[in-house]
């Protein structure tokens, strides 16, 4: 039985985004909820009143810094704002640690470490071959020939014991998504991940531990009060509840954020820049917790561990045919390319698109308003357009275009508003953010219509800042 609980927001949240590298979101290492959003609403007419255009990027139109605003982002249950989290399964921690010396590499580490070890014996082993085959005389060639001809059903029944051997392998790794039940390959167990996260734990650790937030920081309480809900309004998913969600927010201009698969969150103030409102906040924190909830980390390794291994097989056969060294590294590299935009860049999608859906649903469950969701993409759009970001096609990515994201999420908003009626959340108030965008953008049109866009990067302190209120 779910269990929803309040929450509640009090002041204006009219932060607007600053627009930084999207990509930079894509950095998730994986890479709960349930209450009531309640913002004071604004006008279409008061937007565009408020609206001005400015070089390259948003600013909030409050002078104040957003430190100084998110104190009144006050995020609380039953009505009372929560100091403490004891029973949220979420954990403070500062401090870093290292790995005994002595300890062993996790599994995955170990087939990281070896398999350039394994793609130079795939090539010294098709070289070889080549070359003794260039050695043989015309007419033991010819016997060689005949010999396979000869024997081709026992070549080709040893191939198929290979593939067989490869199918048997893939299928008995065959294992359940938690939430979705999707069927997906996992080679490597959850034990593994959680040795080889917290060799990476302490590698972030010690690159941002000049740059880490205390937590009496108003932007860190945020990002605490923000997960810690999501953890408890999800801990009825038994993946939710086993983990320790440990908070890190770090000075870094970065639109980025990432979970670790053992719970350890990193979030880029940079992000909270880029957010207009906590509920974008709460989905984005939603999309990265699901990423470590659906382990696919684990998965993505496990899938590239199986595909690399079966292109050991075509790496030697490339070294072995190819009659020159050069034509061998030409063949090499198409190889490699073609396994990764027909393979690993899609897959990579596919997993960020089930982040996004079941995010989503962690964000339905606790009653956050779950339209502003696609706002957020349809923002980073904006924002590379203004910039100037050149627009790369969605197949050379590793994440899905800001575009599509927007539409899938669209499309799963009103299975998400279900989720909220079940939870048995307050109705949403006030209009939709996804008009109050489109509104936005329909005046900033108009308004830069006859004109081109500013070069200037400097703000004309005599015209309002461009504000995206949110309801």
């Amino acid at each position: 039985r779910n269990r929803c609980q309040r929450l509640d927001l009090s002041g204006n949240s009219r932060s607007c985004f600053l627009s930084g590298n999207p990509d930079s979101y894509r950095n998730l290492v994986g890479k709960g909820l349930r209450c009531l959003l309640d913002v004071p609403h604004t006008s279409g007419q008061e937007v565009y009143r408020n609206a001005n255009h400015s070089s390259g990027r948003f600013f909030s139109q409050s002078s104040q810094a957003l430190g100084e605003k998110i104190p009144s982002l006050l995020i609380s249950s039953v009505g009372q704002p929560p100091h403490h989290f004891a029973a949220w399964n979420i954990q403070i921690n500062r401090s870093f640690h290292t790995s005994p010396s002595l300890q062993a590499a996790p599994v995955p580490l170990f087939w990281i470490i070896v398999k350039p070890a394994q793609k130079l014996f795939a090539i010294i082993l098709g070289r070889s071959i080549r070359n003794w085959w260039k050695a043989l005389p015309p007419n033991k060639r010819e016997l060689f020939k005949e010999s396979a001809r000869k024997n081709k059903w026992k070549i080709l029944l040893g191939v198929s014991s290979l593939g067989v051997v490869f199918i048997m392998f893939y299928f008995t790794h065959l294992e359940e998504t938690p939430i979705t039940g999707r069927a997906r390959l996992l080679v490597f167990g959850k034990e593994h991940f959680r040795e080889l996260s917290q060799m990476e734990y302490d590698m972030w650790m010690e690159q941002f531990k000049s740059q880490m937030l205390p937590e009496t920081d108003a932007r860190y309480q945020v990002v605490e009060r923000v997960v810690g809900h999501l953890s408890e309004s999800n801990k009825d998913i038994p993946e939710v509840s086993a983990l320790k969600w440990v908070i890190h927010v770090v000075d870094e201009p970065g639109v980025n954020a990432f979970v670790l698969p053992n719970g350890q969150v990193f979030v880029f103030t940079g992000l909270l820049d880029a957010v207009s409102d906590i509920h974008q906040l709460s989905f984005i924190l939603g999309h990265e917790i699901a990423h470590a909830v659906l382990e696919h980390a684990a998965e993505k390794a496990s899938l590239v561990h199986f595909l690399d291994f079966l292109s050991l097989i075509f790496l030697t056969m490339i070294w072995a045919i190819c009659p020159r060294d050069s034509l061998a590294v030409v063949g090499q590299w198409i190889q490699s390319k073609l396994q990764e935009f027909m393979f690993d860049r899609p897959y990579s999608r596919t997993l960020e698109a089930e982040a996004d859906k079941v995010g989503l649903q962690f964000a339905a469950k606790a009653c956050v308003d779950v339209r502003a969701s696609s706002v957020f993409w349809q923002q980073m759009e904006l924002a590379e357009a203004i910039q100037g970001q050149p627009r790369l096609p969605e197949w050379l990515s590793t994440h899905p275009s800001h575009e599509n994201r927007a539409e899938h999420l669209d499309r799963l908003i009103p299975e998400a508003l279900k989720i909220r009626e079940s939870c048995n959340c307050p109705s949403l108030s006030g209009p939709d953010p996804r008009l109050i965008f489109r509104l936005n953008m329909q005046h900033l049109l108009e308004s830069s219509k006859g004109r081109g866009l500013p070069n200037s990067t400097k703000q004309d302190p005599s015209k309002p800042k461009l504000d995206f209120p949110h309801a």
